[in-house]
């Protein structure tokens, strides 16, 4: 699917438990116990067409997640997030929005240094698209590699990037600047911000994916 997927389901009404990351779709549903995780995940698997999805159990919550790469939202997937939030609120659950969030490890390289399958063999991960690699266990952050302008200079051969909620962005950057950090760059559009801690290493904390 391409850009239009991604964009078709942010307009779609309905849908507030969702976030869209870097990575996908992604809901997380507050629970009370180990227990009430895995009986929800138990639920949540019944739903029709889930098969694919990626769940992640913890004592406190469970993620679901539609995809694993924000370019393969499909049309279907409306309705299964759809069907996962009615099963979440069966259960008494609903989803928490300020929870979502993913971290990517951007490797960035000019073009004949690109090295992909190196990360994908040192780290064991997988190939999700020719530029990235991701972790089979669904736990890991996913591993880009950046291909740099020949022309421009090599500054910072790695950083991080952070997707989150729309409307909890700003608040991140905040939470940044207040622990230490310092603006480099604001992206209006796609909206971003590149953040820089005391040593010069960089972070881009990311509202884009999430924005129609």
């Amino acid at each position: 699917m391409s850009e239009q997927g991604r964009r078709d389901f942010l307009a779609t009404e309905g849908l507030d438990d969702w976030v869209v990351l870097h990575g996908g779709a992604t809901a997380v549903f507050p629970v009370s116990s180990l227990a009430e995780a895995a009986r929800l995940a138990g639920a949540v698997a019944e739903v029709p067409g889930v098969g694919d999805v990626l769940i992640t159990i913890a004592d406190d919550q469970l993620t679901v997640r539609l995809t694993r790469g924000l370019e393969r939202i499909e049309p279907e997937h409306v309705e299964r997030a759809r069907a996962v939030s009615a099963v979440a609120r069966r259960h008494g659950v609903t989803g928490d929005r300020s929870r979502v969030q993913e971290v990517q490890v951007a490797v960035a390289a000019r073009p004949e240094a690109a090295d992909v399958g190196f990360w994908r063999a040192a780290l064991g991960y997988a190939p999700l698209a020719e530029d990235n690699a991701i972790d089979p266990l669904g736990h890991g952050s996913t591993v880009w590699v950046q291909e740099l302008d020949p022309a421009k200079p090599l500054r910072h051969a790695m950083h991080l990037d952070v997707s989150v909620a729309r409307e909890h962005v700003e608040a991140r950057v905040a939470a940044a600047i207040a622990a230490g950090g310092r603006v480099v760059h604001h992206w209006a559009e796609p909206e971003a911000w590149t953040l820089a801690d005391r040593a010069g290493n960089r972070v881009c904390i990311c509202a884009w994916p999430d924005s129609a």
